[in-house]
Formats: C-alpha cells, structure tokens, sequence
C-alpha cells in the first residue's frame, strides 16, 4: 500500500500545483480573487483546477478500493497514469482546450476502471 499511498500524495501535490498556476494566472491576467472570470488565459488555468478536483473526488476512493480488493501495485500504476494524463489535461487545456481528449480519457478511463473492478471484486465477496 505504500506505493498507493505516495501516488495518493503526488496526486494531491499535483493539484496543489494546479492551485499555484491559477494563483499566478491570477496577477498576470489581473483577474483579483474571488473573481472567477475574466481574462480567457485565467479562466483556463481556473477550470483545469476546477476538472482536477472533480476528478480527485472519483480517483481517490477509486484507488484506495481498488488496491484494497485487488492489487495495491496495479492502483499505484494506473494512479500514476492518472497523475501523467493530468498533466497533459493542464498542458493542453492552457494551450487549446479543444485539444484536452488525451488527457481527460487518460484520468477518466483509470477512474472508472477502478471504481468499476473495485465494485464487482466487492459484489463478487458477498456471494
């Protein structure tokens, strides 16, 4: 479970670090909070932290069950797929965000696979 856990924390260091960029898009498209529109450029970083905390709400449960019922080190993995397809969420939503795809299906499809196993692993325990 370690390695759970540390993916766990980098996630979370992760979407302190989205905090940080909104933090600074803030001052350089002088978008003062608690303003949450403004300046395109601001409102990009702000969603790209906004879709990370909605997706933290699914992965984290999803990893912690998932590594619980199966296999600790297939969560760490996926959850490291999960931490690589949100960076490439951040990179490509700042950029264009018509390009996100790759990036969302990269922190979704983990997710929702293992919230999925998790739930059959669980239904198949009780029979």
């Amino acid at each position: 479970m370690a390695w759970v856990g540390i993916v766990v924390i980098v996630a979370l260091l992760q979407y302190f670090g989205f905090g940080l960029a909104v933090a600074r898009a803030r001052g350089r498209y002088q978008c003062p909070a608690p303003a949450t529109t403004g300046h395109e450029m601001f409102e990009r970083y702000y969603r790209v932290q906004m879709n990370t905390l909605e997706q933290l709400v699914l992965f984290l449960p999803a990893t912690v069950l998932f590594a619980w019922v199966f296999d600790p080190r297939w969560a760490a993995a996926l959850g490291v797929v999960w931490i690589v397809g949100r960076l490439l969420y951040f990179r490509s939503y700042v950029r264009d965000p018509r390009s996100r795809a790759l990036g969302f299906a990269l922190t979704a499809l983990p997710s929702l696979g293992m919230l999925g196993a998790a739930l059959a692993g669980l239904v198949l325990q009780l029979w």
